[in-house]
C-alpha cells in the first residue's frame, strides 16, 4: 500500500531522536506492508475514519492516518502525554482529513 506524508508530519518525524524516527519508521513499514489489516497494538480505529498508529517508547507517539483512494494518508502527528487522547489533536487530524477532498 502506498503511504503518503503530509509535509507538517514530515517535519515532525525528522525532530525525533534516532531511536524514536527507527521506531515510527518500523510502524509505517508494517501499515505498508498490512495495510487496513494492520491492527493492535500497533494501530487502532477511532472515529469518523481516523486510526491511529502508536509509536511506543520513552515517549508515547500517535500518528493519525486515513486511507484515501487506496492510499494510506498519514494526517497529523502527536506526542501522548496523558492517558486520553486530546481533542485538540483529533481536531487537527480530522481537518487535515478534510481537506484530502
Amino acid at each position: 500500500m502506498q503511504i503518503i506524508l503530509l509535509d507538517s508530519v514530515e517535519t515532525f518525524l525528522e525532530s525525533l531522536n534516532e531511536k524514536e524516527i527507527a521506531k515510527a519508521i518500523r510502524t509505517i513499514e508494517l501499515l505498508e506492508e498490512f495495510g487496513n489489516e494492520l491492527g493492535m497494538p500497533h494501530s487502532k480505529h477511532l472515529s469518523d475514519g481516523l486510526i491511529e498508529l502508536r509509536i511506543h517508547g520513552t515517549r508515547e507517539i500517535r500518528i493519525f492516518y486515513c486511507f484515501h483512494k487506496k492510499q494510506a494518508v498519514l494526517l497529523h502527528v502527536c506526542i501522548k502525554k496523558t492517558q486520553k487522547t486530546l481533542e485538540k489533536e483529533l481536531t487537527r487530524a480530522r481537518t487535515a482529513k478534510e481537506d484530502l477532498r
